[in-house]
């Protein structure tokens, strides 16, 4: 029968545009706060990139045109705003990972999970594997979005004072780096995987929390050791009266000896030794990775993280289908 003859309503497939709009009213707080904080350093990037770059370029001009410390007279407040808020925009884009991955660990998966409302949902005729892949992919679209358009504009912010204001940071900077690049995206995607296995194998809020949190800290450090070797460097030798040259991101440096053969810098104890020690050196090494190498280890360390966040991908389904095979063992055995 019909279920206009019935009189019974005929219960509707949960599909992936409802359980999307189930996941956006779910954590509306966390997609308004998310919008929230990308708006509010977009804006603070603009400034970045326009009247307060002008300004502390303004400033650092009328510094070097000065005669004399006695005479000198130049803006130093907009040098010093300029230099603050850099640093707070640098900053807070380092942080977004860490944000995304406390955030998955403890609402998006630990919460539900530490709750109930999860297994619920899988007796409503969604699968676990379907739940998952909806609270995995929707959060995924803001990350990237957010994330994207705001190391963008960090880039161009960048941009604007090189070349132009003392301070700004190089771009090899540890900080400066991963704001200005596409890595910001890559490990805020990291963090969201990693927070998610996080919350289905502790299955509690606060745990999930704290470990993907550390966690997402500690890949991150690892990628800034590993971030010199994963793109072939360059060496430049010098005679010891040139100089060390060679500006760029640094991965090891020496001496050169008579022989022509690289040797680490020679550690002396007393001014003896070091005499001893530097008679046989005629010049200096230095390899390191010049400006053009910035997108080759930029696009090098995306596809690194990117193979983690694939990983943590596989482990956060293989968590949950042994949480899932544990909970039909108790329903069959109740």
């Amino acid at each position: 029968m019909t279920a206009a003859l019935t009189g019974t309503a005929v219960p509707r497939a949960a599909g992936t545009p409802r359980l999307t709009r189930w996941v956006l009213r779910l954590h509306r707080p966390a997609l308004y706060a998310w919008t929230g904080l990308v708006l509010a350093l977009a804006a603070l990037l603009l400034g970045l990139r326009g009247p307060l770059a002008d300004a502390a370029a303004e400033g650092w001009r009328q510094y070097h045109a000065c005669a004399g410390p006695a005479r000198c007279s130049y803006d130093q407040a907009a040098i010093l705003r300029y230099k603050d808020y850099a640093n707070y925009a640098t900053t807070a884009l380092n942080a977004l990972p860490m944000l995304v991955a406390g955030w998955a660990g403890a609402a998006l998966v630990g919460r539900e999970l530490e709750s109930g409302t999860a297994r619920l949902a899988w007796t409503q005729g969604t699968s676990p594997a379907r739940w998952l892949a909806v609270r995995l992919a929707v959060p995924a679209v803001a990350v990237v979005a957010g994330s994207a358009a705001l190391f963008w504009l960090h880039r161009l912010a960048w941009r604007a004072g090189e070349g132009r204001i003392d301070s700004a940071k190089d771009w090899y900077d540890r900080f400066t780096f991963y704001a200005n690049g596409p890595t910001t995206v890559a490990l805020a995607l990291a963090g969201l995987a990693l927070g998610a296995l996080a919350g289905l194998v502790l299955r509690r809020t606060l745990p999930a929390l704290v470990v993907a949190m550390v966690v997402i800290t500690c890949l991150r450090a690892a990628l800034e050791f590993a971030l010199p070797h994963l793109w072939p460097a360059v060496t430049h030798v010098s005679t010891t009266d040139q100089g060390l040259g060679g500006d760029g991101l640094g991965v090891a440096q020496g001496v050169v000896t008579r022989s022509g053969a690289r040797v680490p810098v020679p550690a002396c104890g007393s001014e003896a030794a070091c005499r001893a020690a530097y008679a046989d050196i005629t010049g200096r090494w230095i390899t390191y990775h010049p400006s053009s190498h910035y997108w080759p280890l930029q696009l090098t360390t995306c596809a690194l993280i990117v193979a983690v966040t694939g990983l943590l991908v596989f482990g956060s389904f293989l968590a949950l289908r042994r949480a899932t095979g544990a909970v039909r063992a108790v329903e069959a055995a109740v």
